[in-house]
């Protein structure tokens, strides 16, 4: 069988650190922030009329488009109990899962000669060749099989380059990507992009041949055929077991070709990527506040909760990130002695990061209810009424905001 030449190439530091020329690179890491800064390198350090191919695989990871709003995307409840990072990424598009699974590409080629069908023709291709001929690409130029979406697509244009990246779900794990991707925020309104939610399923269960190893050989098979790079070399392979969670769960082929033939691939250590300097300034970047979060476009979110002693609408107002207004209204029966407290946290509110504030209370609070007949001095009364009522509001808040 004739495919890609592709070999492992170990790299001197200032190889990476100069103009990539090579048309593909695989990458060796799975750390999301290490790949996607990679990624950002190769695309703005390419020659500007160079076709590339960059394929890789990420940890587990929630990874949301440039515009989008994570609160409305992502159960971020379920992301903190999970231990998994939330990404940002550069391109626009809807939120994705990623996990060892799952395999990425990065298509990229001159703005001129950027076509999205046509590099969605070469993943549908790829797919194909594994003994999958009912794969298609939708009206949205991503790639389904039967009713399955089993590649998501978004794009990235400059001025003289573009690229269309997407996922390919091989293997992942389906029940992790509902529970994290499940949101019930229906009063959220947010002016950011809103994924196009669609059912899944993994190209593996179409094919035992879908494995990592076949399709990332496959998509270089299928890219060098496009761009007419030359003849393909003989392929040979060798195997490597391969890891899940840590435990071996197989072996997968490792690409191997002849060394110095005009298809040689560049595999890429993670150490050899962090080495550059873009990188590292671009890890810096995707792992800070303002990026994640401060990112955000305006959003309005409306919340309702009945206590003890009445019921609360919460209106809440936030640009990048930070809470612009907040507004607490009782419902009529609530005691106007709750309304000094309402007013506190409203002010309190205005400027913080949103899903930061309130501070929750150190301690679970006692509820608390107003008692018309009971006659207090107004400084005892103001100790009875505000401590528990605080609490309450400040428990729901944090909880409500997250």
């Amino acid at each position: 069988m004739f495919l890609p030449p592709c070999t492992r190439l170990l790299l001197q530091r200032r190889t990476l650190t100069t103009l990539p020329l090579r048309p593909i690179y695989i990458s060796r890491s799975k750390d999301p922030l290490v790949n996607l800064s990679y990624e950002d390198w190769l695309f703005r350090h390419a020659p500007p009329d160079n076709p590339l191919l960059f394929i890789y695989r990420n940890d587990p990871c929630v990874v949301i488009g440039r515009n989008q709003n994570p609160w409305t995307e992502v159960n971020l409840a379920e992301l903190a109990k999970r231990n998994i990072p939330l990404v940002r990424r550069r391109s626009g598009g809807g939120t994705v899962y990623h996990d060892a699974g799952n395999t990425c590409f990065s298509i990229h080629s001159s703005r001129t000669a950027f076509d999205r069908k046509a590099s969605a023709n070469i993943v549908v291709r790829a797919a194909r060749a594994l003994g999958i001929p009912s794969a298609r690409i939708t009206e949205r130029n991503d790639i389904a099989v039967g009713e399955d979406k089993v590649s998501g697509s978004a794009y990235r244009i400059t001025a003289n380059r573009a690229y269309h990246h997407g996922t390919m779900l091989l293997k992942a794990q389906l029940g992790a990507l509902a529970d994290l991707l499940h949101v019930d925020k229906p009063t959220m309104i947010s002016s950011g992009v809103a994924s196009v939610r669609s059912p899944v399923g993994n190209l593996r269960d179409y094919n035992i041949r879908a494995t990592y190893g076949n399709f990332a050989l496959s998509l270089a098979e299928q890219f060098r055929r496009v761009h007419e790079f030359g003849e393909s070399a003989f392929w040979q392979s060798k195997r490597e077991t391969e890891y899940w969670d840590g435990k071996a769960v197989g072996q997968k082929k490792i690409p191997q070709a002849t060394p110095g033939s005009k298809w040689e691939s560049v595999y890429v250590e993670e150490q050899e990527m962090r080495a550059v300097e873009h990188v590292q300034r671009s890890i810096e970047e995707m792992q800070s506040w303002e990026w994640l979060y401060g990112q955000t476009p305006q959003f309005t979110y409306t919340l309702q909760e009945t206590f003890s002693w009445g019921a609360v609408t919460c209106e809440i107002s936030s640009r990048h990130g930070r809470i612009l207004s907040c507004t607490l209204k009782p419902s009529p029966s609530t005691s106007q002695e709750v309304e000094p407290i309402l007013r506190e946290l409203e002010m309190s509110a205005e400027g913080q990061k949103y899903g930061e504030w309130p501070t929750p209370p150190t301690h679970t609070p006692v509820s608390w209810k107003v008692d018309p007949n009971r006659q207090l001095p107004p400084h005892h009364q103001a100790e009875v009424v505000v401590a528990p009522v605080r609490d309450e509001l400040q428990q729901w808040l944090s909880g409500a905001l997250r």
